[in-house]
């Protein structure tokens, strides 16, 4: 398949080719035939792409105040890295998509294939979109037409939290594409309206769809037009699609607004507002979200769950389909919208023409690749690669943010051999497999753990799927690194051990390692060097000052992301086991207040472990601390003496002879000396983790969190 992208870093709009994204549970796979560029939110990408970093940082403080923390935290070469990696991914562009179906996923229903559908896929020929994102055609509504249904929607949401009823009188502020869509939906709900723009060719079609007009650009003052358009009384609501950085819009909003009048922002905008304006009138405000309810809940747009038409009667799908009738009725009219009809192979042209001509609304992209050319699986990225099949072959699956900016790397300063990378949209595996070097990107696991070149497979994915996509590789007789954690079930984690331990029953098998990179960290190496010669039992204190996540981000689920105790506070119960040297024998976690009081109770808590040999140890995961305090620090109290590891930068000791600091000039929390160390131990057959140690540290980081859960 092919798909537009935007370089946010150096500001190019391109098409890449990709393999096919395959069809997955509650999604459906469209065959593109139309999509719309949308004129206001695509030209402010590709702007914000093609600026200067100054200009980036400019436009965005609340992310340079981010980053500043992280330079106080991490140093200031780990936070240049993070920031040019960030913005060397590059952007889908597009969200306005027209098709037909070639396939649906297990739990749809309502769709088959051949069904002509709107979605918001990007621009690309191939898009998987999940089945409360799309929406059938009527017979009489063409494909063009159709292509407006997203976009249109935006306006649509703005008009239902600004709830007008007929006759009543409606400013409408900026109409470019989305604010020309909704003068003629406020129309049809029979309210009179006012447009308000600076561009004379819009508001003559706002004065086509009939709206009376404003342009302040003839000095034609907007509050006196909406009192005067209002006999005086002042507009009963005000719908903002305009995107400027200019707090004007909502000022004169509130000022030619009546008493308790509406003002709903659709648009971007700046929000310094005077308290006056809105207090006598006891004006509402609200900021639309995008094109209704369902918008960025995982639940309804990934997993499928829809809202009771009962409790909530227009959700995202429901707007799609009322646009749809309106469409099909002939009360909505986007024709005259139509500006420019470019061939998808044209689409840089297309971003050179929105840059260029600020009048242009409704670009049309139209798609005519055959089927069978749109559904290959896998695509070269470097051809004449020779492998050797007596070292490492690796195939990874998964390139997301930590594979694609700190494993791939590290994998890379190895010395590994890269194959294939697996990716189940496509077009991440060719980003970042292109620039590392692979030799081809697909979204076949099967044929990738099939293919006998392959040796290795190494698994960055989410985590409810490492369980399963390791048992599968073991199976298939490759040695398998796998991101922590290793499962986030005892059941899953039951049958990777059965899968191990059947590909090892006649001596040698696959190696098998967890990427538990901080025990290869050089100043943790030089801890556990001191360390060995102390004979006592030893205490130690690990702090991890997480920050906090929102209860709806995927690592909160248990069932999709095992929580965050079992996602990430397992780096430290393989820490502590490392550095103490003797096998785990207690467990006690206690969280912190009643789970009823806050939304997420599990990643504000401490884990201590009693071992073997009588050492002792707390883990404190907190996820309410401050961004400015350091995110990780390592205690070790033994014989007299302490070591304290700061941020895997900083090293002190306190009593140790011979032996005061050693800090780094960067950050380093051992990914590279942990995929070297895998690779070594794949040549060797010597394990750089011993398996017992893995499986202990899974089955006791689970049955912390299953405590915690218990409280």
């Amino acid at each position: 398949m092919k798909q537009i992208l935007q370089d946010m870093g150096q500001g190019a709009t391109y098409i890449t080719e990709a393999p096919a994204p395959a069809v997955s549970r509650e999604a459906l796979l469209i065959h593109s035939t139309i999509s719309l560029i949308s004129a206001g939110t695509e030209r402010m990408l590709v702007d914000f792409g093609r600026a200067s970093y100054l200009e980036k940082a400019r436009q965005q403080p609340e992310k340079v105040r981010m980053v500043l923390d992280k330079v106080r935290t991490d140093g200031l070469m780990t936070t240049i890295e993070a920031v040019q990696s960030k913005l060397a991914q590059p952007l889908p562009l597009g969200y306005s998509n027209v098709g037909i179906v070639a396939q649906v996923g297990a739990g749809v229903e309502g769709f088959k294939a051949g069904d002509r559908v709107v979605s918001n896929g990007p621009h690309a020929d191939v898009v998987k979109v999940g089945k409360n994102l799309c929406a059938r055609i009527p017979d009489g509504v063409d494909d063009e037409s159709a292509a407006f249904v997203v976009v249109a929607s935006i306006g649509l949401q703005g008009i239902r939290l600004a709830q007008p009823t007929l006759g009543e009188a409606f400013v409408v502020t900026g109409v470019g594409l989305i604010g020309l869509l909704t003068i003629q939906l406020l129309r049809a709900q029979g309210c009179r309206v006012l447009a308000i723009d600076f561009d004379e060719s819009k508001l003559a079609l706002a004065r086509q769809f009939g709206a009376e007009t404003c342009n302040p650009g003839k000095d034609e003052d907007p509050v006196a037009a909406g009192m005067a358009f209002s006999r005086g009384q002042g507009v009963d609501g005000v719908i903002i699609t305009a995107s400027t950085k200019s707090s004007d819009p909502v000022t004169q909003a509130a000022r030619m607004s009546r008493k308790r009048g509406r003002i709903v922002l659709v648009g971007v905008t700046g929000l310094e507002l005077n308290r006056a304006d809105f207090y006598t009138k006891e004006l509402s405000f609200q900021v639309s979200c995008s094109y209704g309810p369902g918008r960025y809940d995982p639940a309804y747009e990934e997993q499928g769950q829809d809202y009771p038409l009962g409790f909530v009667r227009w959700t995202e799908q429901r707007n799609f389909e009322a646009i749809l009738d309106m469409l099909a009725t002939g009360q909505l009219n986007v024709k005259p919208l139509i500006t420019h009809r470019f061939a998808f192979e044209d689409a840089p042209a297309a971003y050179q023409q929105l840059t260029e001509d600020k009048s242009g609304l409704g670009i049309l992209l139209a798609y005519t690749a055959a089927s069978g050319d749109r559904e290959v699986r896998s695509v070269p990225l470097r051809t004449g690669l020779q492998f050797d099949a007596a070292r490492p072959v690796l195939g990874f699956i998964g390139a997301g943010n930590y594979a694609s900016r700190i494993l791939i790397p590290a994998f890379k300063a190895a010395g590994a051999q890269f194959h294939t990378i697996v990716t189940s949209g496509g077009i991440s595996g060719v980003i970042h497999g292109g620039k590392s070097g692979f030799a081809e990107a697909s979204t076949d696991m099967t044929a990738m753990l099939a293919n006998t070149t392959i040796n290795t497979a190494v698994i960055v994915t989410r985590h409810d799927t490492h369980a399963r996509f390791v048992t599968q590789a073991l199976s298939a007789g490759k040695h398998v690194f796998v991101e922590k954690p290793l499962a986030i079930h005892l059941e899953d984690l039951a049958e990777v051990r059965a899968a191990y331990e059947q590909a090892h029953r006649t001596g040698s098998g696959p190696q098998l390692m967890v990427g538990f990179n901080r025990r290869f960290a050089p100043q943790v190496q030089k801890m556990k060097a001191m360390l060995q010669a102390v004979k006592e039992p030893k205490s130690f204190l690990m702090t991890m000052n997480a920050g906090a996540i929102p209860a709806s981000h995927w690592t909160q689920d248990a069932t999709m992301g095992g929580g965050r105790i079992i996602g990430e506070a397992c780096h430290f119960i393989d820490l502590m086991r490392f550095l103490a040297g003797s096998p785990i024998i207690s467990i006690q976690a206690r969280r912190m207040g009643d789970a009823s009081g806050m939304e997420v109770a599990e990643d504000k808590a401490s884990i201590t472990l009693g071992f073997e040999d009588g050492s002792f140890g707390t883990i404190m995961y907190l996820a309410n601390g401050a961004a400015s305090f350091p995110k990780e620090r390592v205690e070790v109290f033994s014989a007299g003496r302490v070591l304290q590891l700061e941020n895997f930068r900083k090293l002190r000791g306190y009593g140790w002879l011979g032996f005061g600091k050693l800090n780094l000039w960067k950050q380093d929390k051992g990914q590279n000396a942990c995929a070297e160390a895998f690779l070594r131990a794949v040549e060797t057959g010597v394990p750089a983790i011993s398996p017992e140690e893995i499986f202990e540290v899974a089955r006791v980081t689970i049955d912390a969190a299953e405590q915690l859960r218990r409280q």
